[in-house]
């Protein structure tokens, strides 16, 4: 019953919070996000030692940074409850896309597309938007901490036509066939990658990285497309498709997925780099140590 209430009372939070104007969830949402970066406390510290070594910068630079990320989570946050709000005929107003014939075309070959992403910008507004599109687009998630945020999380993804398969189930075999099918599986592959992971050089740091994204390309000989989001001033966000990865092959199974998860970090660094108030630095992203 006691969960029930929270989800009754989230639902009602968000349709609340559906029926205002846009920029006025904008502007509460990065009130709340200035305000928990006042208190964040270990994590805000942590993020700013995570910056200070990924990008290289000053202390004083890094919290600049993480004020202007604690900001943007706020406004996420905000308007991950205005997704009852969005629809195909609105959501151009809020987000834009560049480079779908990317990704398009590399469906065109049916044999599925890997989308490579992280958690910059607004990442389920992101997916909601791709789905909007009328393209097959499904994703892996895991589940918050809160089932309750989870069910209205999962909802909110099926509302915007987004196919979802939770993380550490046996949906990852749904998640397998839907690849196989020609659809678009998004991996968010910027989280520690615990003991499964495969160990690589990532923001100065060596990193257990999620090998999935390189071993379902491995499998399915599928396109690996990077997509990425970011705020755009004033409100809105940018999404960015890029040219699929060239895919390495070796002989070696092992070696292909180092070769390729290498290289998409890679390109997950660069992402990061170019637009660093986008990404959540205060993650546990060098959690699992390196076993010798």
């Amino acid at each position: 019953m006691k969960g029930h209430m929270q989800y009754q009372l989230l639902k009602i939070l968000s349709q609340g919070i559906s029926r205002l104007p846009y920029s006025l969830i904008c502007q509460i949402g990065r009130g709340i996000g200035h305000l928990y970066y006042l208190v964040a406390g270990r994590q805000l510290e942590r993020g700013i030692q995570q910056a200070m070594r990924g990008l290289n910068i000053s202390r004083s630079e890094a919290k600049a940074v993480l004020r202007q990320v604690f900001c943007n989570l706020g406004q996420t946050l905000m308007e991950v409850l205005y997704i009852p709000a969005l629809s195909r005929e609105n959501i151009s107003r809020y987000v834009s896309i560049e480079g779908l014939p990317h990704l398009e075309e590399a469906l065109k070959a049916g044999r599925g597309v890997v989308i490579l992403t992280a958690h910059m910008g607004n990442w389920e507004w992101m997916g909601a938007a791709l789905a909007h599109t009328g393209l097959p687009i499904t994703t892996i998630v895991k589940p918050q901490p809160n089932a309750q945020y989870t069910r209205i999380l999962n909802e909110y993804r099926e509302m915007s036509g987004l196919e979802v398969f939770n993380r550490g189930s046996n949906e990852i075999v749904k998640a397998a066939r839907a690849l196989k099918r020609g659809k678009a599986l998004g991996f968010l592959a910027d989280q520690d990658g615990g003991r499964d992971g495969v160990f690589v050089d990532f923001l100065g740091k060596k990193a257990s990285t999620p090998a999935g994204p390189a071993i379902f390309a491995q499998k399915f000989n599928s396109a690996v497309v990077p997509v990425y989001s970011y705020h755009l001033p004033g409100g809105g966000h940018q999404i960015v498709i890029e040219p699929p990865l060239e895919y390495e092959h070796d002989p070696d199974p092992k070696q292909e997925v180092l070769r390729n998860t290498v290289k998409m970090t890679h390109v997950l660094e660069n992402a990061i780099k170019q637009h660093p108030a986008e990404w959540l630095w205060f993650f546990k992203r060098w959690n699992t140590p390196e076993s010798n």
